[in-house]
């Protein structure tokens, strides 16, 4: 750390004073006050400029046999890598910086990046591409597959703008504004709308357009609202949620964007349990049924309004199998009903499990079965009778 020159003058000042004037002890105790002040002053100058950053990261990898794909099945399924991502976490001076970025065998992506600053002792502020608070957080899922509302953006998502989280004991209020998705929103200079994460609004179906096509029209969020308070007790936390923005087309605004939900987890020594309600409607100016959502380098069809229903559960047990150290058993049950565009057929998801703990290679075994539902050989907007079925092993590294 470089001492300033006025600062070394006033070193050199204070010195000086003690020295003629050392026989005078109400002049003693000024100085070493001034020299303890100088002290604090560049401790503080050196805490600001301080430096931290750890780099981690994971390796993954996945082996899936699909019984509704007749060649899949019968080869005896595939083993694929899944993903390799970075993770960046530190701070300079009092700034927390976080971000991650993922390569997947079909594409790469940012997950998110973020600053943050705790600006008092309960509230905490981040900008960047955040997680949107909704919901039950961080995830309303035990599984690999995730909950049915990540499949229309209303779990793990992660948008551009800023956020608010108030911390006080019992109760976490979360406020957030989100100007765009990740990719810039309707005009996000990216050559792959698709190539993210999390799903998002992409444009509208028009009739003739597949429920994986392009869409003819392209939408995005715009100047999204979010509002989560959160109350906890005895290990258990019950909340509710609320979004509510604007979807702009190539044209201007084109519509809405709302949704809620009421929520609740928590713990009864080893058991967990999570419940969510969720409600969403995206208003078109164009009054169409269903929208065009993307993610993972595929587009797909979502209607456009609908109801939610999550019930998961599980249990922790801890064990001294070999490097395994922690089973957690649980069952994830996933309803879509209430669905636009004259759907008969509702979506249904449950996914039995188990993780795997071992130190750091964490391995989640699925047997997943669902009807209309997205990697489960449908689609959200479909409108099926048949049920499918799916073994998933994922499993990797962390560092």
């Amino acid at each position: 750390m470089k001492i300033s020159l006025s600062t070394i003058a006033m070193i050199a000042s204070i010195s000086f004073s003690f020295m003629t004037n050392a026989s005078e002890s109400t002049g003693h105790v000024e100085v070493k006050k001034e020299i303890e002040e100088i002290k604090q002053q560049l401790a503080t100058e050196k805490k600001s400029t301080e430096q931290s950053m750890k780099v981690g990261g994971a390796v993954r990898f996945q082996y899936s046999v699909k019984e509704y794909d007749v060649d899949d099945k019968e080869r005896g399924g595939d083993f694929d890598f899944d993903v390799f991502r970075l993770d960046f976490n530190g701070t300079v001076g009092d700034i927390t910086l976080s971000a991650q970025y993922r390569w997947y065998q079909y594409m790469d992506t940012i997950h998110h990046a973020y600053l943050g600053y705790q600006f008092s002792d309960n509230w905490e502020a981040q900008i960047g591409i955040t997680q949107v608070p909704f919901g039950n957080l961080t995830f309303n899922s035990n599984s690999f597959f995730f909950s049915t509302n990540f499949y229309v953006g209303l779990e793990d998502d992660y948008d551009a703008g800023f956020k608010f989280i108030g911390d006080y004991d019992k109760h976490n209020i979360q406020i957030a504004f989100f100007k765009t998705d990740e990719m810039g929103g309707i005009d996000g200079y990216v050559s792959d709308k698709t190539a993210r994460y999390s799903y998002d609004i992409l444009g509208t179906r028009k009739v003739g357009e597949g429920l994986y096509d392009s869409p003819q029209q392209e939408l995005a969020d715009d100047s999204i609202l979010n509002l989560r308070y959160a109350y906890k007790f005895n290990g258990f936390e019950v909340g509710a949620s609320l979004l509510s923005g604007g979807i702009e087309g190539t044209d201007g605004n084109a519509g809405d964007h709302i949704a809620y939900a009421f929520h609740a987890k928590g713990n009864i020594d080893n058991f967990g349990v999570m419940f969510q309600y969720t409600d969403y409607e995206y208003d078109l100016d164009d009054e169409t049924d269903f929208v065009t959502v993307g993610a993972y380098a595929f587009y797909d069809t979502i209607p456009a309004s609908a109801k939610i229903y999550n019930l998961n559960l599980s249990y922790s047990l801890p064990v001294e199998l070999g490097p395994v150290t922690n089973l957690t058993f649980y069952n994830d049950y996933n309803l879509m009903n209430d669905k636009s565009g004259d759907l008969k057929e509702n979506t249904m998801m449950n996914i039995t499990g188990i993780m795997v703990t071992s130190g750091s290679l964490y391995t989640l075994i699925d047997y997943a079965i669902g009807k209309n539902q997205p990697f489960l050989g449908g689609s959200l907007a479909g409108d099926s009778t048949e049920t499918n079925s799916r073994v998933n092993i994922n499993f990797g590294f962390y560092f």
